[in-house]
């Protein structure tokens, strides 16, 4: 058995307050022009559509809040536009509260359901600091963290097998599930980029190997 197959439950909410302490004292410091931007990851959406998108999801796993079709397209668009009224403070004290108290829930989802949530705003913090020229994209304080769930997640789902050496994290890392015969794929670069490569968002112009695996086929959300 290995450390992706056992679940910690606390680890997404140790994730989302990680990235709360670095990314909101960010975006306070930040011009109101900068919420404007558009996000290359999340083509149609300012990086104010973004930080709406996650905020309104995170208060619906705090609250527990989940019609029909939530979190489909049409719904992220309606909760954003729900939003579009608001200050951009008022949408970051949401996502500050969101932050802060939807770990405890997703901690207690014994199935995990939420764990990709809190990956997922990681995720979209890193397309945030892409867009606005800010160190860090994919990286940071929660990247062990987010690795750790990243690993958890592509095993849960079945996904290829990858082994990665990480050119800036001490040990290999171990994705995607073990049944089948195919020989598991190989990932040599830094971290950002594998990150990238499993969340859809462009690597163009990092150096990096993949072999036994085209890069589409790490995409989670493709």
């Amino acid at each position: 058995m290995t450390t992706a197959d056992v679940r910690d439950p606390l680890l997404p909410g140790r994730l989302l307050t990680v990235e709360r302490d670095a990314l909101i004292p960010l975006l306070r410091s930040r011009p109101d022009a900068d919420f404007a931007l558009p996000t290359a990851a999340c083509p149609g959406w300012s990086v104010r559509d973004v930080l709406a998108h996650c905020s309104s999801a995170l208060i619906r796993v705090v609250e527990g809040r989940f019609e029909k079709g939530v979190f489909s397209p049409e719904a992220n668009d309606r909760d954003i536009a729900e939003r579009a009224d608001w200050t951009h403070a008022r949408v970051l004290d949401e996502l500050e509260r969101g932050m802060t108290e939807a770990g405890e829930v997703i901690a207690g989802r014994a199935d995990g359901a939420f764990d990709r949530i809190a990956l997922g705003e990681w995720v979209h913090a890193g397309d945030v600091r892409d867009t606005l020229g800010e160190p860090g994209a994919y990286t940071g304080a929660g990247l062990p963290h987010a690795l750790s769930l990243l690993a958890r997640v592509t095993r849960q789902r079945g996904h290829l097998r990858l082994h990665a050496d990480l050119d800036d994290v001490d040990e290999p890392l171990q994705l995607g599930g073990t049944s089948g015969t195919r020989t598991p794929a190989r990932f040599m670069g830094d971290a950002a980029t594998l990150v990238r490569l499993y969340t859809g968002r462009s690597a163009d112009g990092a150096p990096y190997e993949l072999m036994g695996a085209e890069a589409a086929e790490l995409n989670l959300y493709g």
